[in-house]
Formats: C-alpha cells, sequence, structure tokens
C-alpha cells in the first residue's frame, strides 16, 4: 500500500515536471523563434525598404529623362526652319549642342527626307560623313518616316557607333515634324549619346551612389554609368522608358552590406523581446491606418469610377460565364431604353434583342461563350431593339474579364450606337453620287461636239444611198427597169442599215454611260470593263488623230467591283491622256490601256489597270494638286475628274499611282480584287 502511494506521488511530481520543463521548453522556443523571426523580419524588412526606395528613385530617374526629352522636342520644333533662316537654325542648333553633352549631332531634313544641313557636337569628333544616314534603313530614316505619318516627334531603336580601338558609341535618334497648319516643312534629327544621358540627365546623388545602365528588353545593356561597389548584396530596380517608337529600360543597380546581426545573444533576447511587443502594437497601429487608408482609396476609388462610367456615352455590359448580365451603366440603359432592373432581372428574357433575331442572336452567344469562337478584337456589328420598337445598329466590342486572381470570370463588352454614323454615311454617299453624276455630265457635255462630228458622217451616207435609190427608181418606171436596178437598190438599203446602226450605237454608248445606276459590286471580267469604256474613248481619239492601243493579258479571273464607276474611271484616265497629247509636239500619238496581273504580298490577286500616254508629263507644281478637287489645267475642266477617280479606286482597297513615261508622258495605274472584300 505505501510501495503503491510512493509510486503515485513519484509519478504525479515526474508528470508536474515534465509539464514545467515542458512549458519552460516551449517558453525558451517560442523566445528563439521570436528572436529569429523578429531578425528575419528585420532583414526582410530592412531589404523591402531598399528595394522600394530604389524603385522610387529609378523611377524618378525616368521622370526626369522623360521631361528633358519632352523639353528637347519643344526645343526642335521651336528653333527657325532651314529653309526660312539658314543662318539662325545653324546658330540655335550649335547653341543647343554647346549646352547639352547629351546630343551629338543635329540635321535638318527636308520633306522627302534628305539631309540639307547639321550640326555636330564640339565635344566630340565624330566622322558623320562617313556614316551613310540617307538609306531607306538607317534608323533616322525609320524615325521620320513614323513621324510623318503620326504629325508627332518619333525615336528609334538605338545602334551602335565604333570609334576605333574597340570603343564606341550607343547612338538614339529623335525625329521631330516641322509643321505650320497642315504644311510640313521638314524634320530636326537629333542624336542622343545615350551615355551622357545618363551621365547628365540623372541626378548627381543617384550617379553618385547607385549603377545606372540602359538595357534592352532582352536585358543587353546599351550604355552604364559604375560607381564603386560598397557591399556584398547587390539591389536592382528596372524601370521602362516608353518612347514613341521605341522602347528602353533604365536599369539601377546598387549594393548594400548584409542586415546586421545583433553579437550578444542576452541582448539579443531581450532586445527582440521588447522589439516584438513594440512591433507588434506598432504593426497593429499602421496595420489599421493602412485598413482604413485602403477603405478610403477604395470608396474613392468606387465613386471615381462610377462618375467615369455614368459620364460615358459609350454602353458598358458585363456577363458572367452563363451569359447572365451582370452590370450595365447608364449610357447602355439610354441607349436602349431599359433601366438597369430590367435588364438584369433574370426572369426575363434579353430585352434589347429583336424578337425575330433573338434565336439567331443566343446560338451566337452560346458559341461565343463556350470559347470556340472569340470575338474579333476589330469589334462586330449587330442590331438591337429600342424599348420604343425602333431597330438602331451597335458595334460591339467585347473582352474577357479577368479577376485578381488570373481567372476567367466573365465577359465586359462596350457598345457604340451607329445610328448617326450611318446617317452620315449614307448623306455622304448621296452627296457622291450627286458629285459623280455632275462629273459624267460634265463629261457628257465635252463629249457633244464629238457626237456631233460622228454623226454626220451616217448620216450623211444615209441621205447619199437614198437619193441613190431615188435616182435609180424614177416615177413612172416599168417593172423591168425596178427589176433591172434591184441589186443596187438592195446594196444601198444594207448600206443605209448599216450607217444607222453605227449611229444607234454611239448613241446608245454615250446614254449608257450618263444613265445613273445604283452602286452594286458584282464579279467582271476586265474584257467586259474596257469593252464597255473602248467605244466612248475611240471616239474622242478619231477626233484628236490618237491611236489606241489595248492589251488584255490571257487567263485574268474575274475583278469585284461597281462596273459603272470602274468604267467612269478609265474613260477619265483616258480622256485625260488624249487630251494631254492634243499638241503639236506629239508625233505619233498613241495611247496605251494594259489590264495584267498584278504581283501581290498577301496571296491574293490583284488585276491591274494601267493607261500611259506620251504627252507633255506632269509637273511638281501640278502634282503637288493633282488630286485636290475643281484644280484643273484645262481652260473648260471642272476639276473633278482625277480626284473622283481616285475616290472610286480608295473605295475599292487599292490606291491611284502614277509615275512618268520614258521617254515621256504620264502612266496612271490601279488595281481591282478579285474576291469580295466587304
Amino acid at each position: 500500500m505505501l510501495m503503491a502511494h510512493w509510486a503515485q506521488t513519484l509519478a504525479q511530481r515526474w508528470h508536474q515536471s515534465w509539464r514545467r520543463w515542458s512549458l519552460w521548453s516551449a517558453l525558451v522556443l517560442l523566445v528563439a523563434g521570436t528572436l529569429v523571426t523578429q531578425v528575419w523580419l528585420a532583414g526582410r524588412y530592412e531589404i523591402s525598404e531598399v528595394q522600394q526606395r530604389l524603385d522610387r528613385e529609378a523611377q524618378d530617374a525616368v521622370g526626369d529623362i522623360r521631361s528633358r526629352f519632352n523639353d528637347n522636342v519643344n526645343r526642335l520644333r521651336s528653333m527657325p526652319r532651314y529653309d526660312s533662316d539658314v543662318m539662325a537654325w545653324q546658330s540655335t542648333a550649335a547653341t543647343i549642342l554647346r549646352n547639352q553633352r547629351d546630343l551629338a549631332h543635329i540635321e535638318w531634313r527636308n520633306p522627302q527626307l534628305q539631309i540639307e544641313a547639321s550640326e555636330e557636337s564640339p565635344y566630340l569628333n565624330l566622322q558623320w560623313s562617313a556614316i551613310d544616314r540617307t538609306g531607306m534603313n538607317t534608323e533616322s530614316h525609320t524615325a521620320c518616316l513614323r513621324a510623318r505619318n503620326t504629325g508627332a516627334a518619333s525615336y528609334a531603336g538605338s545602334y551602335f557607333l565604333s570609334q576605333g580601338n574597340g570603343t564606341g558609341l550607343e547612338l538614339l535618334e529623335l525625329c521631330v515634324p516641322v509643321i505650320t497648319g497642315d504644311q510640313l516643312h521638314g524634320f530636326a534629327v537629333a542624336t542622343y549619346i545615350l551615355q551622357n544621358v545618363l551621365s547628365d540627365l540623372v541626378s548627381e546623388n543617384l550617379r553618385r551612389n547607385h549603377e545606372l545602365s540602359f538595357t534592352e528588353t532582352d536585358g543587353t545593356r546599351l550604355a552604364i554609368v559604375s560607381t564603386p561597389r560598397r557591399g556584398t548584396r547587390v539591389f536592382t530596380s528596372n524601370q521602362l522608358l516608353d518612347l514613341p517608337g521605341v522602347a528602353l529600360m533604365l536599369r539601377v543597380d546598387s549594393w548594400h552590406a548584409a542586415p546586421n546581426v545583433f553579437p550578444n545573444v542576452l541582448t539579443a533576447l531581450v532586445t527582440g523581446m521588447s522589439i516584438a511587443l513594440i512591433t507588434v502594437l506598432v504593426v497593429l497601429v499602421r496595420d489599421n491606418r493602412r485598413r482604413l487608408k485602403a477603405e478610403r482609396d477604395l470608396g474613392d476609388a468606387l465613386a471615381f469610377r462610377k462618375a467615369m462610367e455614368d459620364s460615358l456615352v459609350t454602353g458598358l455590359r458585363a456577363r458572367d460565364l452563363h451569359g447572365k448580365v451582370t452590370y450595365v451603366n447608364p449610357a447602355f440603359c439610354e441607349m436602349v431604353g431599359f433601366s438597369a432592373e430590367e435588364i438584369l432581372d433574370p426572369s426575363k428574357a434579353t430585352p434589347y434583342w429583336p424578337p425575330e433575331m433573338a434565336p439567331e442572336y443566343a446560338r451566337r452567344q452560346q458559341i461565343r461563350l463556350s470559347g470556340h469562337l472569340p470575338p474579333p478584337r476589330e469589334g462586330y456589328e449587330s442590331t438591337f431593339m429600342h424599348k420604343e420598337g425602333r431597330r438602331f445598329p451597335v458595334l460591339i466590342f467585347e473582352a474577357p474579364l479577368i479577376n485578381a486572381a488570373g481567372m476567367h470570370t466573365g465577359w465586359m463588352s462596350a457598345f457604340v450606337d451607329m445610328s448617326e454614323q450611318r446617317r452620315v454615311e449614307e448623306l455622304s454617299r448621296a452627296s457622291q453620287e450627286r458629285l459623280q453624276a455632275t462629273a459624267r455630265l460634265a463629261t457628257v457635255g465635252e463629249m457633244a461636239s464629238l457626237l456631233s462630228h460622228e454623226l454626220n458622217q451616217p448620216l450623211a451616207a444615209i441621205s447619199s444611198y437614198a437619193t441613190g435609190i431615188m435616182n435609180l427608181l424614177p416615177d413612172g418606171a416599168s417593172p423591168g427597169e425596178v427589176q433591172e436596178h434591184l441589186p443596187d437598190v438592195r446594196m444601198a438599203v444594207q448600206r443605209m442599215a448599216f450607217q444607222a446602226e453605227r449611229a444607234g450605237k454611239v448613241i446608245k454608248s454615250v446614254h449608257g454611260f450618263v444613265r445613273r445606276r445604283d452602286q452594286s459590286r458584282e464579279f467582271v471580267q476586265a474584257s467586259e470593263l474596257m469593252d464597255a469604256v473602248l467605244p466612248l474613248v475611240r471616239l474622242q481619239a478619231r477626233k484628236l488623230y490618237v491611236d489606241v492601243a489595248t492589251e488584255l493579258a490571257p487567263g485574268l479571273p474575274a475583278v469585284f467591283c461597281d462596273r459603272t464607276m470602274v468604267e467612269q474611271v478609265l474613260l477619265n484616265l483616258s480622256r485625260n491622256g488624249m487630251q494631254a497629247m492634243d499638241y503639236g509636239g506629239t508625233h505619233p500619238r498613241v495611247l496605251q490601256m494594259l489590264v495584267r496581273l498584278a504581283p501581290s504580298d498577301d496571296g491574293r490577286a490583284w488585276v491591274e489597270f494601267v493607261v500611259a500616254d506620251v504627252g507633255e508629263g506632269i509637273t511638281e507644281e501640278v502634282a503637288e494638286r493633282l488630286y485636290t478637287p475643281f484644280f484643273t489645267t484645262k481652260d473648260e475642266g471642272m476639276g473633278l475628274g482625277l480626284s473622283l477617280c481616285r475616290t472610286v479606286v480608295e473605295q475599292h482597297g487599292s490606291h491611284l499611282r502614277y509615275l512618268p513615261n520614258q521617254p515621256r508622258g504620264t502612266i496612271f495605274s490601279f488595281t481591282l480584287p478579285t474576291w469580295r472584300n466587304d
């Protein structure tokens, strides 16, 4: 009994000792874990602070560089024009290069991208004359082409300029178009030295403490400004310098010592506990402040987004993966006439779908939601129904909705009401038709004199043959006499019929051209287009003593076009070519009309129509205003022919081109597609 009590007491004491040892062990482990955690957190916090500070400094550096680049764009744009004041341009360019070491070269190019003047930095000795800067593949040429198309400053990709002995400079081209009103006077081209951009445009404090470099997107270093390394740990920040036409990365490297660890364990323990308690309080307070600030920022962001969505004239609609509408903005509700509650009501069908199109729309929606047919990026057209019952066209753009976790949760659609645009297009089409009809009537007016000349011949022949018949059949002639002259009478009647048919063809050709027809595109053989205009072309050619030479390549495919409008283009170009040869110095007068298969890079066949003359050609002054409406060099012309020709050709997806003919004259050409491009 005693032994059992003693064993029980011993077991209780051992159990209590084990519990105390376990508690102390847990406490020691907790303290040690807290210390290690605090040291680790302190190191991570120090690393985070260093990285954030480095990112801010890198962002500030990118902002400084971008600001200086924009200032230089304004300086180049405000420089005197070389074509108006040569000395002022040279003086201003020299001053800019003297004040800015980051610029190596400034040059002036005319609108044809030819170099007319240049100035070099006084601090460098670069042999620019040995560099080909006028080729089609140079960086400056590429930048100026982009600047001419956009009307704004453009940068080109950087390139390396060797200086011998294995050294060189990495250069960046800037091209600024100089425009007054709608007139392009030329281009101011400046060349940056990326090394000097880092050393001159970045703050001295950042250069003294960090290593700066420009890199390409793949990490290749282009220029670098280094500093002595102080520390064993490197921190790197990459910031994008996005310029029009080119993108560079600014890389900032910084070296720091590793985070310090407390040398004294006891001091570290006490300090760690204190820091742990204080840190917990600080973190709680800071977290609470951050949470409150995040809530305020979220509220401001929601209010801003709501105000922005309410101000949009573009309708917005969000759908989940099952096709249920989850959001619409006020512009969409105003567009369809239904309230947001009516649209979002899941118990009702889509109210803005026209009933006759609802099955087709539902089928298309199922295909799109299944992911088998992604929406086109350029959008697609559809028809919606207003609450009042009227239908109206809309242009729809759709994009997937991706949440913060990167998951696809639905679709966001933007809607543009195309009713007003359709009305404007219809008015423009009607105006264009009236203008084209006016041009056709003007053309026929010029051809009236040709008709009188051409019809006189068959009418005179008919009158002559009729008189001959009357002479062969005098009054009182006997049947024998009539039978004797019957072959001559038959021949005269046949020739009268031929001449009458000839006169009718002339009038029918002109009538078919003048007659107003609805614009409709169809597949037409090139030979049919040529056959339709050749009678009218030869009608004027005979009056102007011009020979018409035609050539059609064999096996040409049919072209998809508006037959009437293309015939008018061919007739206008042919008439212009014949009138260009209507002077004494042209001999012989030959108008060539060629139809052939045109080369193409997109794998689709195009048919090329060519009209060439051997006239005086087109001067540079006339070429600048060649397609200007109501501009003409003819005494009785209206100045609408070439303008309408270019409009018709561009509506068919092509361009009306011209170039000098050899040894003289002009060649006009255009292409037509052999497929439906609508």
